[in-house]
């Protein structure tokens, strides 16, 4: 029975089960409640999604400088064009039911790199680890100046078990025994505070534009700017942690724009904060595919120690035969065919 039941937990078939009844929960939220979703889609407007999108370029870069801060940590610095070409391709894998795509995607295109599939899959679940503690940390520290709901207080008591587990003398300990018990290789190089604190900055800039996407948004809808600006920062951080600790869900599909749709429940009544979730997905999505095709299509041009790497090693070269004796030869061989004598 056991055994039958980690198989159904691990099987693909149950993963895709639970994205489409998540989106099917979605799409029949939508379709009893279009007309007003409409409306607020039309009141939203192209010009402020087209300025959400700009604003997610600028998380796009962020969490790209997150990921190649902690890689250069680790041993592996790259240029900003290559790096993009791993982590963005890469990053397009969240779409498929699970948390590893990315994580084996960046491994494999790290590896035309010279990186170290190891060291690109540590970059990688670091950037998560710490993608998901500064979203919760945004979510405690501005939740409060929203005079939010009690019900998620829970929150805040996770901030100094994750502050303290930041720490380079505690994150060490916990990685190791991470990928212990993954069965695959630890960091071969320990997390130290500079490029910690560097990561974390990045991050902390990722989330703020991710909070002014939504804010954006809420605007046009007629959300008050002064209590919608820490629900947009800590409600969409809150939601997004949700969504992605539910792996089956690709890039937390429905479960992050239903509990997003929750959380601007003090600003936003529910169909306009319906059609946000909406368009908030929708540009997140096309900010992803453009950072990824212009990474696929722009081919980096390796630094100098990157190309130093790549060129192989010059075989060594045979030193040429003494020339042979001509007299020596003809009294050893004969006369050579068309010789005369």
């Amino acid at each position: 029975m056991k055994g039958f039941v980690k198989r159904l937990l691990g099987s693909r078939w149950l993963k895709w089960a639970v994205v489409v009844i998540a989106v099917g929960i979605g799409a029949y939220e939508i379709d009893i409640e279009w007309n007003q979703v409409h409306h607020a889609l039309l009141q939203i407007g192209l010009l402020a999604s087209f300025e959400a999108l700009l604003v997610l370029l600028v998380m796009q870069f962020a969490t790209l400088r997150q990921w190649q801060a902690l890689l250069a940590g680790l041993g592996s610095p790259l240029r900003t064009t290559t790096a993009g070409r791993i982590f963005f391709i890469g990053q397009l894998g969240k779409y498929i039911p699970g948390s590893v795509w990315p994580v084996l995607t960046q491994m494999e295109l790290g590896a035309r790199a010279n990186v170290p599939r190891s060291r690109s899959a540590g970059a990688s679940i670091l950037t998560m680890i710490l993608s998901l503690a500064t979203g919760l940390l945004v979510a405690a520290a501005t939740l409060p100046f929203a005079h939010y709901s009690a019900d998620y207080d829970w929150v805040f008591i996770l901030v100094p078990v994750i502050l303290v587990c930041l720490y380079p003398r505690v994150l060490n300990p916990l990685l190791n025994w991470l990928f212990k018990l993954t069965k695959r290789p630890g960091l071969d190089q320990p997390v130290t505070l500079t490029m910690l604190s560097k990561a974390l900055a990045w991050s902390f800039l990722a989330w703020i534009a991710n909070g002014v996407q939504i804010w954006i948004l809420a605007e046009k809808l007629g959300a008050p700017v002064g209590r919608t600006i820490p629900i947009a920062l800590g409600g969409y951080a809150f939601a997004w942690c949700v969504g992605f600790v539910i792996i089956f869900a690709p890039a937390g599909a429905g479960f992050r724009d239903a509990l997003l749709v929750a959380v601007l429940a003090p600003v936003l009544a529910h169909s306009p904060a319906l059609a946000l979730a909406l368009v908030s997905r929708a540009v997140n999505t096309i900010s992803d595919l453009l950072v990824a095709g212009a990474a696929a299509f722009r081919r980096p041009r390796p630094s100098s120690r990157e190309a130093a790497a790549d060129v192989p090693a010059p075989a060594p070269v045979a030193p040429d035969p003494a020339p042979a004796d001509p007299v020596s030869s003809k009294l050893t061989h004969g006369t050579p065919t068309g010789d005369r004598p």
